[in-house]
């Protein structure tokens, strides 16, 4: 199972949150950032429904496969002010 941390950080003259190298929308505030991040990483846990999918590769070649609803990364929030 994949794991995805949701990170609180100042930027853009306020707050985001980070996922690797990607930045949310800013925010005005520390606590909205961290609300916003908390409900990020609760909805990325969500199950769905299972899907089949079909995606291209880096070579043109066409894939399909069964993307399982309940295949869901665990998540967590880190905060260096908390």
């Amino acid at each position: 199972m994949s794991h995805v941390t949701y990170r609180i950080v100042q930027h853009d003259g306020g707050w985001a949150y980070k996922v690797g190298d990607v930045y949310s929308e800013p925010f005005k505030t520390h606590a909205r950032a961290l609300s916003a991040a908390r409900r990020a990483a609760r909805e990325q846990r969500t199950p769905g429904s299972t899907e089949v999918i079909e995606w291209e590769d880096e070579n043109g070649a066409w894939h399909t496969e069964t993307a399982p609803g309940s295949d869901r990364p665990e998540t967590d929030v880190e905060d260096s002010q908390s």
